[in-house]
């Protein structure tokens, strides 16, 4: 995207960028791994193996690594592939399925604090806006708790378009319901792989480190000034 070109929409990743899946010590509570209660440390790790953006972190038989791979194409494969990898880091089923019901709850998810802010900064700037996810299941309800759904012109969502980052069409299919040129859209989001792939058309890109939200109070803010975007 040339530096030059006026931006005219800002397309946006889910997880890690507008929202983080942060846990509470209470989704835990009588949880054991390989006969050792869960601990932070644990805690954390299934939560990294559950929010990471590409890559895999247990051993997968064919049928699981082809549930993985397509994991966000359908909701079916998402549940499949991450049953396993909680199972295979020692959960108990019961205990792997509770856990993966707290991944698919929109309510779960934390807004990063100028998530709303500058969804309607945005908005009131007539600059179009986005949420392009390789994602199963419906993150409107989310957007609805903080009042910024209204803010979003397009969600494109991989399970419903049936593409996922960082293939073109999932971008394609943003910029076209937008109206946008791609040289006038910049992409938002914390994976170089995945949400990069929107160079490719043209588009801007800048990433964002997906910290916990309490330690990233303005990093949309920031990325987007990157561009000249004062929000």
């Amino acid at each position: 995207m040339d530096s030059m070109e006026p931006v005219r929409a800002v397309l946006f990743d889910y997880s890690g960028t507008l929202f983080r899946l942060e846990e509470d010590d209470s989704w835990f509570d009588g949880m054991w791994v390989d006969e050792r209660e869960v601990d932070g440390h644990v805690q954390a790790e299934l939560m990294r193996r559950l929010t990471a953006p590409t890559g895999r972190s247990v051993n997968m038989p064919p049928d699981a690594y082809h549930a993985w791979v397509n994991r966000d194409l359908a909701p079916h494969l998402h549940r499949e592939a991450y049953l396993h990898v909680l199972r295979e880091s020692g959960l108990a089923d019961h205990h792997a399925e509770s856990l993966y019901q707290r991944v698919i709850e929109p309510s779960s998810w934390t807004a990063y604090p100028d998530t709303a802010e500058v969804l309607k900064s945005l908005y009131d700037h007539g600059i179009k806006t986005a949420v392009v996810s390789n994602i199963s299941f419906d993150v409107r309800p989310a957007f609805d708790a903080i009042g910024a759904r209204s803010h979003v012109d397009e969600f494109v969502l991989s399970f419903e378009v049936g593409a996922i980052k960082p293939n073109p069409a999932i971008f394609e299919a943003a910029l076209s319901r937008l109206g946008v040129a791609a040289e006038n859209a910049v992409m938002v989001g914390d994976s170089e792989e995945a949400d990069g792939g929107a160079r490719a058309l043209g588009c801007g890109f800048t990433l964002v480190d997906p910290l916990p939200t309490a330690q990233r109070p303005d990093g949309l803010r920031n990325a987007l000034n990157d561009y000249g975007l004062e929000v």
